[in-house]
């Protein structure tokens, strides 16, 4: 496991400045430190053209850096940028104190929020990752084990050893979650056999996804004014809305997300890759608001959700100056709702968008199929997307067929040489 910065330690925070680097990369990090538990002590920013090999910052700098952990007392160095294990190792010996880089200190946090089986799954696995490109910062010391009386090892160093460890560990945890995939797939297809729509909530961290999801389906899902309060998916029926819609709360985003993070949590991001509507939830309130966006929509493309529709919903308008309600584009079309998930303004439009969004993604029709069309019948189904059902003299049948139009698509694709059948009986513009 990686080191992990204990509650109340005392920090010194390091920020290089690049070209183009905005106050909110240091205002972010900030926020984060304070999430792990730390108390920020100083600040050190280090304007930089491209980084140092040894220091990733200049030598005065980490001399400056090495004061004022000393005049501070600080416990630990949180660098806002990643760092190599050799940069890091380098650090710490001048200052003498643990030393946690952006990545690190993100898989920390993630570390303490993780509560269900899966999420300390996935942060473990995160974890192991990242450190199975470090371990020799800790072994620096140990030399391979010399043979002769008494002293023949293993013939590997403890470097070596702590590498096959992990590399089992982490076979183990794959294995693990590819188990708990599969059983979050089977709800899923229930979900799908149903053809019951489900809603996510996305966005930057800290937005108050928690505190929508809340006011929307009056759960109690536990709520903080800190990054990453909510690691562990959760889903409910949403309430007041026409017919079962199902909402899920996900994991915030945050800027250069580490590749672990993704790749470990890319099950629990399958929800919003699997919605059938995503509310891409914005703080109203936060001055940089826009950056984030554009941080949450690189993220969203790079899981695949590119074809699902987005609602932006402003949230936190109590906090500003900001009305309730909706803002349309020239079209009709909804470009924005402005709600306070805190106070309930602007809950019941956004229900309203909700509503309106589903009913235009489904497919209501009439199809007819022949006899050499019974294993599209039979999926039809097995997905629950049957409403009603007539056989004619000819022996064909006719369905009324109700399902979400992303549902339909994801048929067109899972059907193979049937997917130009589904195609016309599901997705032409005419009724069969």
């Amino acid at each position: 496991m990686i080191d992990r910065a204990g509650r109340g330690d005392r920090a010194v925070i390091l920020h290089p400045v690049f070209p183009g680097t905005g106050p909110e990369a240091l205002d972010e990090f900030r926020e984060l430190a304070r999430s792990a538990g730390v108390t920020v002590e100083a600040e050190l920013t280090a304007p930089r053209g491209r980084p140092d090999a040894r220091f990733y910052v200049g030598a005065g700098k980490i001399d400056e850096l090495v004061s004022s952990v000393r005049g501070t007392g600080a416990t630990v160095v949180l660098v806002s940028r990643p760092l190599s294990p050799v940069q890091e190792r380098n650090i710490e010996k001048r200052c003498g104190v643990q030393v946690l880089d952006r990545t690190t200190l993100i898989l920390d946090i993630f570390s303490q929020r993780a509560r269900s089986h899966e999420g300390k799954l996935q942060v473990e696995l995160a974890q192991l990752r990242h450190l199975s490109t470090r371990l020799v910062r800790g072994w620096t010391h140990l030399e391979r084990q010399k043979g002769g009386i008494g002293l023949r090892g293993p013939g590997e160093t403890q470097l070596e050893t702590d590498r096959r460890l992990i590399g089992h560990r982490i076979r183990h945890l794959r294995a693990r979650l590819e188990k708990v995939a599969r059983q979050r797939e089977q709800g899923r297809r229930r979900r799908q056999r149903s053809a019951t729509p489900t809603v996510a909530l996305v966005g930057y961290t800290n937005a108050g996804k928690s505190t929508l999801f809340n006011a929307l389906t009056d759960a109690a899902v536990a709520t903080q004014d800190m990054q990453f309060a909510t690691l562990d998916p959760t889903i409910r029926r949403l309430d007041a809305v026409a017919g079962e819609v199902l909402l899920a709360d996900t994991v915030g985003f945050v800027s250069e997300l580490p590749h672990e993070l993704i790749a470990a949590f890319r099950a629990t991001l399958s929800e919003a890759r699997e919605a059938d509507l995503l509310l891409h939830v914005i703080d109203a309130s936060d001055p940089f608001r826009a950056e984030r966006e554009e941080e949450v929509d690189e993220v969203l493309e790079s899981i695949g959700v590119e074809s699902v529709p987005v609602v932006r919903v402003f949230n936190k308008i109590d906090l500003t100056e900001h009305a309730a309600g909706l803002q349309l584009r020239a079209d009709g079309s909804v470009s924005r709702v402005s709600v306070s998930a805190l106070t309930g303004a602007g809950l019941e439009p956004l229900r309203d968008v909700i509503e309106e969004q589903l009913a235009g993604r489904r497919i209501q029709r009439w199809i007819e199929l022949e006899g050499r069309h019974a294993r599209l019948r039979a999926r039809l189904f097995e997905l629950g997307a049957v409403s009603e059902e007539t056989v004619d003299e000819a022996g064909h049948w006719h369905l009324h067929i109700d399902l979400p139009s992303q549902l339909a698509e994801r048929l067109v694709r899972q059907c193979g040489s049937d997917g130009e059948l589904v195609q016309e009986k599901l997705l032409s513009n005419g009724s069969q």
